[in-house]
């Protein structure tokens, strides 16, 4: 199971604690891109801090996978733009 669906589940289930306090204020601060305290995930047992390690690395890798993604609609936005302008070249 992926990090981020664990995180999701405890701070559902286990709303009081400090894991999903954590865990909540680490993904706020993923999403705005703010400041978080690094001494925060040392206050986790093991477990939970190796769920914010993986939280983390997921997150990087779905960003990558988006601004892959953003990258390929531009090329093909790009290429849309290019064949209809040379359609109007062809056609005068």
């Amino acid at each position: 199971m992926r990090a981020i669906k664990k995180a999701r589940r405890l701070i559902l289930s286990q709303p009081q604690t400090l894991a999903a306090q954590t865990l909540s204020k680490l993904i706020l601060s993923l999403e705005n891109e703010t400041e978080f305290s690094i001494a925060d995930l040392y206050r986790l047992n093991l477990k939970e801090f190796e769920m914010a390690i993986s939280l983390l690395e997921e997150w990087r890798l779905d960003r990558y996978y988006e601004g892959k993604a953003k990258l390929f609609d531009v090329s093909v936005h790009y290429h849309q733009l290019v064949a209809e302008a040379a359609k109007a070249g062809a056609s005068k």
